[in-house]
């Protein structure tokens, strides 16, 4: 769901026209083999809209019957980063709309109902791309210092798909716990961005155990309202509770912190009136690569 901060206050999404079905539409569409999900999505949004997208948070997914059997269709926010819509054959008109306009014009009520996300999306200032470390081996296999251990193959390709699906969501800052396996799995990706890994000691599993307070402070200072996302690369032993405790400060439920190696977690932010940064959304992204 493409949208844009209004011109008048709040925010307005794109509404797209397709000739081929005559239906009004949020922009969507199909991997091609072997795109993760998150790449399709951002791709489909260029070639329908013109616009360069910053995917946000998660969506419900929408799940309708269709002659094949069941279709699923994966959809997150994404505010616009530039671009302009250019006419056709695919997709002749886009509207920008309040969301109430939105609801009139779309033809599928599956769509009408993930507006409801729209209000979500603008609040968030600040987001925080929570990494754990792509696979690394066994530490019983390793018979150097555990903090040199170095990505495996498998690990090695984890991190590549990390490089390639995190810009997608606007990672402009690079941070890591300093492990090895940890600078590793996001050191490609720092070199894409042209800057430099700065490592963060409290966000090791030791640093982390030795000091939640002042690590949970150290996540919230990362999460500045500037331009862009910044990923912090961290460990298993450290992220549930990091997200945990992050969410027990706003009353949110407990749930499922799964946190597998080279997977990581949207973190979105918003800042209060009174300047206090609090956690909105958590979304998992189990794997990059898919």
């Amino acid at each position: 769901m493409l949208w844009r901060p209004g011109p008048a206050g709040g925010a307005e999404v794109a509404v797209v026209h397709r000739p081929r079905y005559d239906d009004w539409s949020l922009p969507k569409g199909k991997p091609e083999d072997g795109e993760p999900l998150a790449a399709a999505a951002a791709r489909e949004i260029v070639e329908e809209t013109g616009h360069i997208p910053v995917l946000g948070q998660r969506l419900p997914d929408v799940r309708y019957p269709v002659p094949a059997g069941q279709k699923t269709v994966h959809y997150w926010t994404a505010r616009v980063a530039g671009g302009a819509f250019e006419a056709s054959e695919e997709v002749d008109e886009l509207r920008w709309l309040r969301a109430g306009q939105a609801q009139q014009l779309l033809s599928y009520a599956h769509d009408r109902r993930l507006l409801a996300g729209l209000d979500g999306a603008t609040t968030i200032d600040a987001t925080i791309l929570l990494v754990r470390h792509a696979a690394a081996g066994k530490r019983e296999d390793w018979h150097g210092d555990d903090d040199l251990r170095p990505l495996s193959g498998t690990g090695k390709l984890q991190a590549e798909g990390l490089r390639r699906v995190l810009p997608l969501f606007g990672a402009r800052r690079v941070h890591s716990a300093p492990r090895t396996r940890c600078r590793q799995t996001v050191a490609d990706l720092a070199a894409d961005l042209g800057v430099e890994v700065v490592d963060e000691p409290l966000l090791s599993e030791e640093g982390y155990w030795a000091d939640p307070v002042a690590a949970l402070r150290k996540v919230v200072s990362i999460a500045q309202p500037a331009p862009g996302s910044a990923v912090v690369c961290s460990q298993g032993g450290a992220i549930p509770h990091i997200i945990g405790s992050l969410r027990a400060r706003v009353g949110q439920p407990e749930m499922n912190l799964r946190s597998r190696k080279g997977s990581f977690w949207l973190l979105g932010f918003s800042t209060t009136p009174g300047g206090v940064r609090r956690l909105v959304t958590a979304d998992h992204h189990p794997d990059a690569l898919s």
